[in-house]
């Protein structure tokens, strides 16, 4: 392609992910992230994924897109904010992560992304492209980086400068070139360590990695088994997901609150009261998270999350 073709098209690529409503959109050129491949396989034989085998599986794919995607040439990667300022739980009722407020983040971005690659395609109808949303072995936040958006903190999310850590990451490979934007290779957090420090179950590690069987998040939804006792009784009231590494970051003062409707939280949820968590019914479960990344995880774990946090909130 034209390199003057490709600026255009990398422009318009960019204007019309903020026009659907994106707040970050980069590029980067598609190649192998060999840097990756021996902290995932170190960290995976561990243990520190807990009983996430797969993530351990298709390491070759997950450093290579064009293992997922034949004739990859770039990479676009999208960053949609979901910080909020109302806040869910109080009064000793039991916490959801901000992400699951709404609808879920999957089916959003999927279709926000899908309307960019019609839009690639309507300019270039030889173009081919596949989107991702959590959905293969693909390292988004690897590819954030190299695309522009942000660096991994100390607590592994990646952080942008202007709105901080709170935003969900999409991924389009296309088989077209591209102009691509610079990566990221500063370190902002400098010498900071809050998130380290204020982690109620000490899971974020010296080297930006997690140890998720400490991790809240992992073990009130991936976790199927009971939750350690001594853990238990420091997940303050959480029964999916965490954002306490998040709300203690310096850059999250940057955050703003997102414009999606779809991730709004609803009035029902917002007023249910500790009684009405410890009752939820499966009926009740259905209707009020049918739209929700919480209905991923099952009624009989959620319920045991539940449980766990009202008798360690007495």
């Amino acid at each position: 392609m034209d390199i003057l073709i490709g600026n255009d098209l990398s422009a318009r690529i960019k204007g019309k992910a903020f026009e659907i409503g994106f707040d970050l959109c980069g590029i980067a050129h598609s190649h192998p992230l060999l840097e990756h491949e021996n902290v995932l396989k170190k960290w995976c034989s561990s243990g520190m994924n807990g009983d996430m085998s797969y993530l351990g599986n298709n390491i070759e794919k997950r450093i290579d897109p064009a293992l997922l995607f034949k004739g990859a040439k770039s990479v676009i990667v999208t960053g949609l904010n979901y910080f909020t300022q109302k806040k869910q739980g109080g009064n000793r009722v039991p916490v959801i992560s901000r992400y699951a407020y709404g609808a879920n983040y999957h089916d959003v971005i999927k279709k926000k992304l899908d309307k960019i690659l019609v839009f690639i395609k309507d300019i270039e109808p030889g173009a081919n492209g596949k989107s991702f949303v959590d959905s293969a072995p693909i390292l988004e936040k690897a590819w954030a980086k190299e695309a522009g958006l942000g660096w991994p903190g100390r607590h592994s999310i990646l952080i942008n400068r202007n709105i901080g850590s709170f935003f969900f990451i999409g991924v389009i490979v296309v088989d077209i070139d591209l102009e691509y934007d610079k990566p990221i290779t500063g370190d902002y957090c400098g010498e900071c360590s809050q998130c380290i420090d204020l982690c109620p179950t000490a899971a974020i590690n010296e080297d930006r990695t997690i140890d998720v069987r400490k991790c809240i998040a992992y073990l009130t939804i991936e976790n199927r088994d009971p939750v350690p006792e001594d853990l238990a009784q420091k997940i303050e009231g959480r029964v999916f997901g965490c954002d306490k590494c998040q709300e203690v970051c310096p850059w999250n003062r940057v955050a703003k609150p997102h414009k999606i409707p779809e991730f709004e939280i609803s009035a029902e949820l917002s007023s249910l009261s500790r009684e009405d968590w410890l009752t939820l019914s499966v009926k009740r479960f259905n209707s009020l998270f049918r739209k929700s990344a919480i209905k991923r995880g099952k009624y009989e774990q959620l319920m045991r999350n539940i449980k766990v946090v009202i008798q360690n909130l007495s």
